[in-house]
């Protein structure tokens, strides 16, 4: 009795199948991927900024798919997100799906402290506080770290309580990266 059943599932198997291809026609589309990076970057194609698809972006950086994660961003950014800005310029700062761009980093940490966003005032403070991308300016720099710190934000304040040593927020590792090019 078990082996008949068991057969008779096994022959009824396709007429069980879910069909899975993505179809597009007049008619609208059939079984359109409603999850995944897959469903996130036809969002991105299609204009949709929404905050569940521009958070999906971290996830995309940290699987290493890091040219659709600044197709993604870029796209955010451009749609007023200062999160997806500090993204942008966490992967020019690093090379990430593109080259290494210091000037470009600091554009987009710039235009996140524009926002009023804690995390892009402190960035870009340090940008200032270390001339890398922009000139050097100490003062505009501490300023904004304040800013951050006045909103709360804890790497802000705890720069703060070490004097403004930038040593106390970022790694030794990263010096060469901040040294004066001349």
């Amino acid at each position: 009795m078990r082996l008949t059943l068991i057969a008779a599932l096994i022959a009824a198997g396709p007429a069980f199948a879910v069909d899975t291809r993505t179809v597009e026609d007049e008619g609208g589309t059939l079984n359109p991927q409603d999850s995944g990076f897959g469903r996130v970057m036809s969002n991105i194609d299609q204009g949709v900024t929404d905050m569940t698809t521009c958070a999906t972006g971290y996830y995309i950086t940290k699987a290493g798919r890091h040219d659709a994660a600044r197709k993604l961003f870029e796209a955010c950014a451009a749609a007023g997100y200062p999160g997806a800005m500090t993204w942008m310029s966490q992967l020019d700062n690093n090379g990430l799906g593109g080259e290494y761009d210091p000037d470009a980093a600091a554009a987009w940490d710039r235009r996140a402290a524009e926002t009023g966003d804690p995390v892009g005032q402190f960035n870009y403070g340090l940008d200032l506080m270390r001339g890398h991308g922009v000139a050097r300016d100490e003062d505009a720099g501490r300023r904004l770290v304040d800013a951050a710190a006045d909103q709360g934000l804890p790497i802000a304040r705890r720069l703060q309580r070490a004097g403004y040593d930038l040593d106390e927020v970022t790694p030794d590792a990263d010096d060469w990266k901040y040294a004066p090019l001349f």
